[in-house]
């Protein structure tokens, strides 16, 4: 059970009673953001779905401080929010990227696939901040790299849970950095695609394939780009 913003707990029953009252509800603008500060799951996933737009970068930092830390249903809500309102012109000035480069580092790898994508359309939207790409983008090769590292000497047959959420992060790592290779250190990342070309789970070596279709032209990323274009599995070589 779930405890409201008063402490008492609530059944699932209750819960749903609460979502139904809230949809049909006419919240006011501020209402809804007060409710993304303080409300509980319900209200929090509710206000962020109806929110229709931002008026200050107050309310923008309200829709990234529940990007993380919060339930999933929350942050699913929230990153789709986040993608619309930070694709839309008027409203990205909003956006403090460089502020909360990290928060955007670890939703990029959320255990929700969806949170994922989401957040790397917003990403996309702050490709052109020279400020946050030069606190994000190395951290995100430093961290793309360390994971690299490690799943390189996992044994992917296993299976087990560690194993494929570390694979899983770094699929995510390796498509993000699809779309800042141009901002990126070429010198890492050559050192980052050097490991996951090899790395036996295909959909690593398939985001390596798709990374090297941007034509660096770089001898040794030419070298692997021709290596994955004979891989024994389709998806690799078909880029």
């Amino acid at each position: 059970m779930e405890k409201t913003t008063n402490g008492y707990c609530q059944t699932p029953d209750e819960n749903f009673k609460l979502a139904c009252d809230l949809i049909d509800k006419n919240q006011g603008h501020d209402e809804l953001i007060n409710m993304l500060k303080t409300g509980n799951i319900a209200e929090k996933q509710l206000a962020a779905l109806k929110l229709d737009t931002l008026c200050s970068k107050d309310e923008a930092q309200t829709l990234v401080d529940n990007l993380t830390g919060q339930d999933g249903k929350i942050r699913e809500a929230v990153s789709l929010k986040i993608a619309e309102f930070s694709s839309n012109k008027s409203l990205l000035p909003f956006f403090e990227p460089d502020k909360n480069f990290q928060t955007f580092l670890d939703a990029v790898i959320d255990i929700n696939g969806n949170i994922c994508r989401n957040t790397i359309i917003c990403l996309r939207n702050f490709k052109s901040n020279s400020d946050f790409c030069e606190q994000f983008c190395p951290e995100l090769l430093d961290r793309t790299l360390s994971i690299a590292g490690k799943v390189k000497d996992f044994d992917l047959k296993d299976g087990k849970y560690k194993v494929n959420k570390e694979v899983f992060k770094l699929y995510w790592y390796l498509e993000t950095i699809y779309t800042f290779a141009d901002r990126l250190d070429l010198p890492k990342l050559k050192q980052i695609l050097n490991i996951t070309k090899s790395i036996n789970d295909y959909t690593i070596r398939e985001k390596t394939a798709k990374i090297l279709t941007l034509n660096f032209n770089d001898s040794k990323l030419n070298e692997i780009r021709q290596l994955l274009k004979n891989d024994t599995n389709y998806y690799v070589r078909r880029f």
